[in-house]
């Protein structure tokens, strides 16, 4: 189930935040519930992704693309994802999370999100690729981009970035066609 309440207090937490950039990192707050766990008594790997939504939409609210979004009737989807997982969580263990976005090509936004424990370690790190989508399909970042008000083009997507996105785009597609 997803954790609306969890996602309401966190743009509740951050209301009164001064707004960013359209590049700029917002720093939230979060702690590994016990109904976050699998099996295993750690994080599980579907809720990491989870936790993630909550730090990029409140970054979506501080940033203004939230009211765009609205106000242009599009919607925002993921539409792909990298994952990287390096340290344990466990119940109760508190996280800071950093999110933000990289840049933008002609199709998907790009945003760099990784949790830190207490300690410092980053327990994960995701890329993911964002989608705006109105009536007519994927609606062109720049043209999200021009009603925030930013002028120019995307900053350039770091090298490991784009080295996904050309892998990524490498993939078959349908997959296992030929099983």
């Amino acid at each position: 189930m997803y954790p609306v309440p969890r996602l309401f207090w966190q743009f509740w937490r951050h209301r009164n935040d001064p707004p960013l950039g359209l590049t700029d990192t917002h720093v939230s707050q979060h702690i590994c519930w016990p109904w976050d766990l699998d099996i295993w008594w750690e994080l599980n790997n579907g809720r990491t992704l989870t936790l993630f939504d909550l730090g990029r939409l409140p970054l979506g609210r501080r940033t203004g693309l939230i009211a765009v979004l609205k106000a242009r009737g599009w919607g925002l989807t993921v539409a792909g994802n990298t994952t990287r997982y390096r340290r344990r969580v466990v119940a109760f263990d508190r996280l800071t999370m950093k999110s933000r976005c990289v840049g933008w090509d002609a199709r998907f936004f790009y945003m760099e999100q990784a949790m830190f424990k207490s300690d410092g370690d980053c327990s994960s790190h995701v890329l993911i690729r964002s989608a705006i989508v109105g009536p007519k399909g994927i609606v062109n970042p720049a043209e999200a981009v021009a009603a925030l008000g930013h002028t120019g083009p995307s900053p350039a997507l770091p090298g490991w970035v784009a080295a996904w996105v050309t892998g990524d785009a490498e993939r078959p597609w349908p997959p296992m066609s030929d099983v």
